[in-house]
């Protein structure tokens, strides 16, 4: 496989790991924690796999609630038997990815920007994205007193998570789609991109410092709860209205040595991802009971009703729109052409799925090979 490219344009990509207080494409901040008062104990007696524990990490957001949920519900170690799952929780990708790269975990659920950023900037050495996780909970959502369509964003104050990540990438595309003109990197033109930590975008928004914002859930429900109007669901831009946000990724070292624990992880995402679309109301209240636990406050009913509503748990991790993600990205100036082929290894998915009775997923073209 030829070298890929570092991302040149964006320079805060390219030093990103040393500015944890970023966010990436869900997180808040870049602080990671010990998750082992959600993690159920292994069964006693159980019969052990390769490795004695996985390591796993995902973020406390509802993008990641098949992680929430698969850990709350036991039903990740219900499928490792006597290796222990560990999880710990980030508030941001790049503490992720690093964290992958020195062995402190082992498999993340983490967003196609991160993952595209890990992957190229390691020549396609560290990571292999395994599996999908889930899809949508990206809004537009704007104060309505300042404007009223779409044509009205010229020329307003607009929020995104963090220069270059995933919604970044997403709104500057779409400001180019408008035939207006932003500098990526400033976030000066035609519309003003203000990087603003999701944290703290709903205080920004009540004190009038931006007119609105492009952000995941359940940041775009804050924002409504505050008075907000959505005026842009980021999946009516996609085909099927369906597009990557939450992805699984392993170190290559660990699928390598240790195969039967990442199958047994995919098959417990598979079935936790099941369960979450089969009981939608007991998996919110699950989900919400796991981020009550990490953050010591659960979201109310009328923020996390409208965001579950808008997320789509899936299996797959629909690689083609990642690789638009990734042109989107070149276009606005921020990435260099990427060499993308080998990130994605769906060995181990395709197995589980077709041991379910559920169609295979396809890589796009970009499998390992």
């Amino acid at each position: 496989m030829s070298a890929a490219r570092p991302l040149t344009t964006l320079r805060t990509l390219a030093v990103i790991a040393a500015l944890p207080l970023l966010l990436t494409a869900c997180g808040y901040g870049s602080k990671s924690t010990d998750d082992g008062k959600q993690t159920p104990a292994a069964a006693a007696g159980a019969k052990k796999l390769s490795a004695d524990e996985v390591k796993i990490g995902y973020f406390p957001n509802l993008t990641h609630a098949t992680a929430l949920v698969g850990v709350q519900e036991g039903l990740f170690q219900k499928e490792l038997g006597g290796t222990t799952i560990k999880a710990s929780t980030f508030n941001a990708g790049p503490s992720e990815i690093e964290a992958l790269n020195a062995g402190s975990i082992d498999i993340g659920w983490i967003g196609p920007s991160p993952a595209i950023n890990g992957y190229t900037k390691s020549n396609g050495k560290n990571l292999r994205i395994i599996g999908g996780s889930a899809s949508g909970g990206v809004k537009l959502v704007v104060n309505p007193k300042k404007i009223k369509s779409l044509k009205d964003v010229k020329g307003k104050k607009i929020a995104t998570p963090q220069l270059g990540n995933t919604q970044d990438v997403a709104f500057l595309n779409w400001i180019a789609d408008q035939g207006w003109k932003v500098d990526a990197e400033s976030g000066k033109g035609d519309v003003s991109v203000v990087r603003t930590d999701n944290k703290i975008t709903p205080d920004a928004y009540k004190s009038g410092s931006i007119d609105g914002a492009w952000v995941p859930e359940p940041t775009a429900s804050k924002l409504v709860a505050e008075g907000g109007k959505v005026l842009l669901d980021e999946s009516t831009l996609w085909p099927d209205k369906k597009f990557v946000i939450t992805n699984i990724i392993v170190s290559q070292k660990f699928l390598k040595e240790h195969p039967d624990v990442v199958e047994a992880v995919l098959r417990g995402s598979v079935k936790t991802n099941a369960w979450i679309n089969t009981n939608p109301d007991e998996a919110k209240a699950s989900a919400n009971k796991a981020l009550e636990k990490l953050s010591g406050k659960a979201l109310p009913a009328d923020v996390i009703d409208p965001a579950w509503k808008s997320i789509q748990f899936t299996d797959d991790p629909l690689a083609s729109t990642l690789n638009t993600e990734a042109e989107h990205a070149v276009k606005a100036g921020l990435l260099e052409k990427p060499d993308l082929n080998g990130i994605y290894d769906l060995t181990l998915l395709n197995k589980v799925l077709k041991a379910e009775g559920k169609s295979e997923v396809d890589d796009a073209g970009l499998g390992a090979e």
